[in-house]
């Protein structure tokens, strides 16, 4: 990652409104140091929530990866889409 925000943890004391506009601004972590070696990361919630959306997609293409090097069971999406449509006219939703 390339043009990271260190600071030393001391400046969520000193500079909580600085260090809380840059990650709001920028969307971007402050990475916090403690005796010159990390310690923490700072991120606004929206990154966070992005952060946490990314790896569960994540994890759910690598569990669909997996299952299908388990198989070659394969699907069109025109025969996903039909027992969708199928499914749904069966539970009257």
């Amino acid at each position: 990652m390339t043009d990271q925000m260190i600071r030393p943890v001391s400046d969520l004391r000193n500079n909580f409104a600085d260090v809380s506009r840059v990650v709001h601004e920028t969307g971007r972590p402050v990475f916090l140091t403690k005796n010159g070696f990390g310690d923490m990361v700072v991120l606004s919630m929206e990154a966070y929530e992005q952060l946490r959306f990314d790896s569960e997609i994540y994890d759910k293409l690598s569990e669909a990866e997996r299952q299908a090097e388990a198989t070659s069971v394969r699907f069109s999406v025109k025969d996903l889409l039909a027992d969708m449509r199928r499914e749904i006219e069966a539970t009257g939703v």
